[in-house]
């Protein structure tokens, strides 16, 4: 398919948004997607020369991208950079908390020190983001707050608790946060990517074996990339999904969940 087989959202032209992790991955092409939409964006990540890279890119082709190098785990830093996008690009009304890292850990060998590491990676980030935006959200009377789940825990992957467990805490923490903002106008939905197909995936973990494994259990022929995903975030961060609110949004292939 080509790019003009996809959607355009009006709504998201001149839209201000806020995406983690996003130099790499799946956040590049959330980044990529948003831009394409006209929206301004606002990234980070802590691999400053890709996010750099990034975005020299997209604003010598015209868009409106800006990324700042920073660590999400450090809640103050990354706060004081979402207040410096709100006041470059506007207050966000989507906010994309994509950032986190699913590094293999054996249950017996982690630590109390090791677990505070994992939950902060891939969960206490998104909340503090939230906290951010969400005073300029109420302000505006709407917003789109996106974060990202994972089937990981869903299929009883092991090897890695302390992420499995925090990307269930984002579920509960989307229909939490949807109960408090609905009132305001505010959505708060969660992104459940199945396997995806990132570099860091295919260089780490996608074998011959994990090829088969997929073509046995995905429903759908082919693979998931990370293009799949960004446009079901642009769907969620679009006025277009208005009446939609603490749900769950699978793009997984169609996986066959135990």
């Amino acid at each position: 398919m080509t790019a003009q087989s996809f959607a355009t959202y009006p709504s998201l032209k001149d839209r201000p948004v806020v995406i983690s992790g996003g130099a790499t991955g799946i956040g590049a092409a959330l980044v990529r997607n948003f831009a394409a939409q006209g929206a301004k964006v606002g990234f980070v990540d802590i691999a400053g020369e890709a996010g750099k890279q990034l975005a020299d890119e997209l604003n010598a082709g015209g868009a409106t991208v800006k990324f700042t190098h920073c660590d999400i785990t450090d809640i103050a830093a990354y706060q004081a950079v979402i207040a410096d996008f709100a006041d470059t690009h506007g207050d966000a009304l989507t906010l994309v908390n994509n950032a986190a890292h699913d590094e293999r850990h054996s249950w017996d060998t982690v630590t109390s020190d090791y677990w505070d590491g994992r939950v902060a990676v891939n969960l206490k980030h998104a909340f503090f983001a939230a906290q951010s935006v969400i005073p300029g959200m109420i302000k505006a009377g709407k917003g789109s707050i996106i974060n990202f789940g994972s089937i990981s825990w869903m299929i009883l992957v092991g090897n890695m608790p302390g992420y499995t467990a925090s990307k269930a805490a984002m579920h509960g923490l989307s229909r939490s946060l949807a109960g408090d903002l609905g009132q305001h106008g505010i959505r708060v939905n969660t992104l459940v990517p199945g396997w995806v197909m990132t570099e860091r995936q295919l260089e780490k973990w996608i074998g011959p074996e994990e090829e088969k494994l997929i073509d046995n259990t995905q429903a759908l022929k082919g693979r998931v990339m990370p293009d799949d995903v960004a446009r079901m975030a642009l769907f969620l961060g679009a006025d277009d999904s208005q009446m939609i609110s603490g749900q769950d949004f699978v793009v997984d292939g169609g996986w066959a969940h135990a």
